[in-house]
């Protein structure tokens, strides 16, 4: 009988980063001086961070050494044509455009082809392509399928966009109020979930009937392409990089950030095959952003990104990156925790309406759990939620609540150990063994567009050292 094999990092560590231990007191401080925001904490005073995946990747020698070829040149660099080589081996778009990140290029995308009143459908937007949307006066609209407003649901592809409800829309408001779809992959609102193939080519198939171009949010691609292998049917026996392709083939054109499946700490890009778009695009990165053969960012950086999008393809290394989140979540469940089930691909997200059932919607159970975890253990976590996604109604200054109410453990790619999985693990146990004790937030001042950065709040309840 073959005995399982535990995980191992695939990788080995040359370098390392001392993290500071501090005592609950000190983090009952630091949260009070923070307005119990984690976003304004000091990163010093962080112990094991997992605020985002974006941006907080370690990246690999080959990676340091691409940063020392970098060429810095402002036009036509040498790194700029390593880079658009290695997006077009993988992606396959005709026009690529560099930019400092990904929401730059959510943000010249969006005011290009954006107008007051149209409607951009997608699976879920996450948090800065719903404002690029809206800040245009479109409006954003999200179709999940239904299994994916359920957590304990165990759908393989909880990602997906409702079709159904995609046909309606546009019968509703007529394909000339809809200038693109987006799908994003994996539905990072919806709980890091997958899209299959199947869902990407029927949405493709809608859209083309329409006249309508479809866009995928691609900073996560490697991952979702990973999970189709592992979960749908056909594709046991393909390669990633092949899988990516067939995914992209289905779109007109995409926006990235490289700082999450780029491997990369900063930059992102736009691509599409429409050549009367891409220029008009470009005339708007130039004016905000940059020359088009460098967007905003270095040539070391965009080197970085060119090696980081073949390694994010290693099938060594993203067997390893799912089998993380899976591990997380399975103890995490074995304790009794709620989770979005299955686990997805950069983080776990815990199911906090399920967490804290007596915490209503409106007094913000995630910015509970988000607050506990840090006192506990140090630990930085995100709310998506009503915090997040969230807002006040015009009329009533009532709290209009989100879908779901979640916290994200998003995972930095190759960054901790297994023991540091571990003792996150200890430190969610610990805050659900006194759940019953824990209150509610309310916001003290809140901004009127992604107000969850910046705002404060205070409890409703007495958080104990």
């Amino acid at each position: 009988m073959t005995r399982p094999r535990r995980i191992i990092e695939p990788f080995r560590i040359k370098v390392v980063e001392p993290i500071r231990l501090t005592t609950r007191k000190e983090r009952l401080a630091h949260l009070v001086e923070a307005g119990y925001n984690v976003f304004k904490l000091r990163a010093d005073d962080v112990l094991i961070d997992l605020l985002t995946d974006s941006g907080t990747s370690a990246m690999s020698a080959e990676q340091w050494s691409a940063l020392m070829l970098g060429d810095e040149s402002y036009a036509g660099s040498r790194s700029w044509y390593r880079f658009e080589a290695a997006v077009k081996d993988i992606f396959g778009f005709r026009h690529v455009i560099p930019t400092h990140q990904g929401r730059a290029a959510e943000r010249i995308l969006f005011s290009t082809v954006c107008r007051p009143g149209q409607v951009v459908p997608s699976n879920t937007h996450f948090d800065t392509t719903r404002a690029n949307v809206e800040a245009t006066g479109a409006v954003a609209m999200d179709l999940p399928v239904p299994e994916g407003l359920v957590p304990a649901d165990l759908h393989p592809f909880k990602g997906n966009m409702d079709v159904g409800a995609l046909r309606t829309l546009i019968a509703q408001e007529g394909a000339a109020q809809i200038p693109l779809c987006m799908l994003t992959v994996t539905n990072n609102t919806g709980g890091g979930q997958p899209v299959s193939m199947a869902n990407i080519r029927e949405v493709s198939e809608v859209c083309r009937t329409h006249g309508i171009p479809l866009y995928l949010d691609a900073c996560r691609f490697a991952e979702n392409a990973f999970l189709i292998k592992q979960r749908e049917d056909g594709y046991a026996d393909r390669g990633v990089k092949e899988i990516a392709r067939e995914m992209f083939s289905w779109a007109d054109g995409c926006t990235m950030s490289a700082k999450k499946d780029g491997l990369a700490n900063i930059g992102g890009f736009l691509a599409s095959n429409d050549d009367v778009l891409t220029r008009q695009e470009e005339n708007l990165l130039i004016l905000t952003e940059g020359f088009p053969t460098y967007g905003g960012l270095a040539g070391r950086d965009l080197d970085a990104i060119a090696v980081g999008l073949q390694e994010v393809l290693h099938e060594d290394y993203l067997t390893y990156r799912i089998e993380v989140i899976r591990y997380l979540g399975e103890h995490l469940t074995n304790g009794g925790i709620p989770i979005v089930q299955p686990p997805g691909g950069h983080a776990v997200y815990v199911d906090a309406a399920a967490f804290l059932p007596h915490v209503p919607p409106a007094q913000l159970p995630g910015q509970s759990l988000v607050s506990e975890f840090y006192l506990e253990g140090g630990v930085r976590a995100v709310e998506i939620g009503t915090t997040m996604f969230g807002h006040p109604d015009p009329v009533t200054g009532e709290e209009v609540t989100a879908r779901m109410e979640l916290v994200r453990l998003a995972i930095p790619r190759r960054v901790y150990t297994k023991s540091q999985v571990d003792y996150l693990v200890d430190i969610t146990l610990d805050v659900w063994d006194r759940r019953e004790r824990i209150g509610g937030f309310r916001f003290v001042e809140q901004a009127p567009v992604l107000r969850h950065f910046t705002a404060r709040f205070e409890p409703l309840y007495e958080l104990t050292t």
